[in-house]
Formats: structure tokens, sequence, C-alpha cells
């Protein structure tokens, strides 16, 4: 994908992910989960198949028989242009969303066909920091205490000043008890690990690192984004029961222990767009006032190391 090709297709996928945003936003606080997510799942579908593409779902709502829409494998666009593999979450964040919560986000990014991993629904070891640092600064076999260790190192600040970021979760008790016995920030989030990893790019959000364990699916996500501005992670499929492994097999995933690298999870250019449903770290959400709805979007480029924050106003 050249940088004229990603330009254009980031236009495209802007208005993807703000219109899908929208959608979502309508169901804000209204407490149902499955509606809030259905709303932005169609809204997605609706704006991908209105663009000159040739689409295919790599991460998506689930398998085919799981899901109607936007399932994994389904072919999307017109039809006509270039051959693109899309990962998506219409909805990161359904839980944040039914209750009014910080950070929703309507999120795809894109590649050519192959350049990202499809990963099979099940979860990820992850380990993230941002751009700047020299390559292997941080290991995921490393201890969460080591790696903040070396992260300060490379700052050249006390590990106090670190601020890690890690989903509070009872399996991240360990993690969390590291971090805490060598002196660092926590902070804990309740959802939404696409955001978390994607917090590392930002200096303003304060965060220095992502660790723990989330979505296999949103660690290529965010592997996309981190991409673009020349950040670091990785990550270890994680497997519960041989039905997980079986669906890892479905994908051609044949070695279960491997640790993937960034390069390894987004291997080709990518285009990573996220418009904020909520308000958040990173992103303002939907608004509506006098007939005017507003969206916040960030989007990506890894062609050309772009990072734009793209604010649009339109009639109701």
């Amino acid at each position: 994908m050249d940088s004229i090709l990603a330009g254009t297709m980031a236009d495209a996928m802007v208005r993807v992910t703000e219109l899908t945003a929208i959608a979502a936003s309508k169901e804000v606080g209204r407490g149902d989960e499955k509606k809030a997510d259905q709303a932005a799942v169609d809204a997605m579908r609706t704006a991908f198949n209105a663009i000159d593409f040739q689409g295919r779902v790599v991460i998506g709502e689930g398998e085919r028989d799981e899901a109607p829409m936007l399932y994994i494998g389904e072919e999307v666009g017109t039809g006509k242009g270039p051959e693109i593999d899309i990962a998506l979450d219409p909805l990161e964040g359904t839980t944040l969303t039914a209750k009014a919560m910080a950070n929703a986000l309507a999120v795809l990014a894109i590649a050519p066909r192959g350049g990202l991993l499809y990963a099979p629904d099940t979860y990820m070891d992850k380990l993230a920091i941002g751009p700047g640092y020299p390559d292997g600064v941080v290991d995921l076999h490393a201890t969460p205490a080591e790696n903040v260790a070396e992260l300060a190192k490379a700052k050249d600040v006390d590990i106090s000043q670190i601020t890690a970021c890690v989903l509070d979760r009872t399996r991240h008790a360990d993690i969390i008890e590291s971090l805490r016995s060598a002196g660092v920030r926590i902070k804990l989030i309740t959802d939404g690990d696409v955001a978390g990893v994607i917090a590392t790019t930002d200096p303003s959000t304060g965060v220095d690192i992502y660790m723990g364990q989330g979505g296999a699916p949103e660690g290529v996500l965010a592997a996309a984004a981190l991409k673009c501005v020349g950040g670091q992670m990785q990550g270890q499929l994680v497997f519960r029961n041989d039905e997980e492994r079986a669906r890892a097999a479905r994908t051609g995933i044949t070695d279960f222990d491997r640790t993937y690298k960034l390069n390894e999870l987004a291997s080709g250019e990518t285009v990573f767009c996220a418009s904020g449903v909520t308000d958040g770290d990173l992103l303002g959400g939907v608004k509506i006032t006098g007939g005017i709805v507003q969206t916040e979007t960030l989007v990506m480029t890894s062609a050309d190391g772009m990072v734009r924050r793209v604010v649009s106003r339109r009639p109701v």
C-alpha cells in the first residue's frame, strides 16, 4: 500500500468509524450492550459497502456461524479497487457504552492482503510500549518489575515515574503486585485494551507501558496502531482448552507457543482509525448540539508515519 493509496483509504476509513461511532452513541447509557453492538455493526457494514475496495474481514465479530455480519472471511466493499484485509471492532467497549463510561471506541485497521495476523478468538498475553526506545528494551518473558526497570532506564527516569496500564482483572493480580512492589504507578482500566495499548503512543495520556492478558483479535488491532508510530509490541496466544487450540489451527497457526513481535502481528503497511463513542483519554466522544453531530477520530498511517486527529461536524 503506497502512501497515496494509504491516504485515500485512510480518508474512507475515517468516514467508516465516524458513522459507526454516531450509530453506537445513540445507545450510550441505555443499558443494552447487545443493542449498542448491533447498531455499530450495522453502521460499519453499511459504510464499508459504499467504498470502492475489495475488503475481507480477517479480525471481526467471530466465525461465520457465530456472527451474521462482519464475520471472519466476509467480503465487504463494492468489489472494485484494491484488495484489503480488515481488522475491526465496531464497538470496543460495549459495557462502557451501555453504562455511559469513558473510552468506548469504534475501531478498525486495514492492510494489503496478508498484512494482518489472522488471530483466533482466544486470549493473548501482551506487552506494548510507544515509540522512541531501543529495540528489545522490554521482553514479554521478563517479569513486570524487570520490564518497568528497563523502561525507566531507557527513559532516564526513576522507576516511580513510570505508569503502567493494566486491565483490572483477577488474572492480573500477580502483575499488579509486581508493579506495585516496584513502585510503579498503575492505571487500571475496566474494559477496552485496544485503547489501553494505544495510550502508550501519546505522551499526553501519561501511560508508558501496557501489559496483561486480553483478546488476541484486539492485539492485532493495537499492533496496527503501534506500527504506524514505531512502537513495540509482543504477544503470545493463551489457550484454555483443546477447542481454542482447534480454533487456532483453523486459522493456520501451528506453533502454539510462539511469541509474536509487532511486525508479525501487523506485517504490511497499515492504516488505523478509531473514533470516540464516549469521551476518553485519547478522544472525545460523539456530541450532538443544535442539530449538529461532532465526532473525533484518531487516524494513523504507517506508510508515512502520519498521525492525525480529525474533528468532523455534520447535520444530524
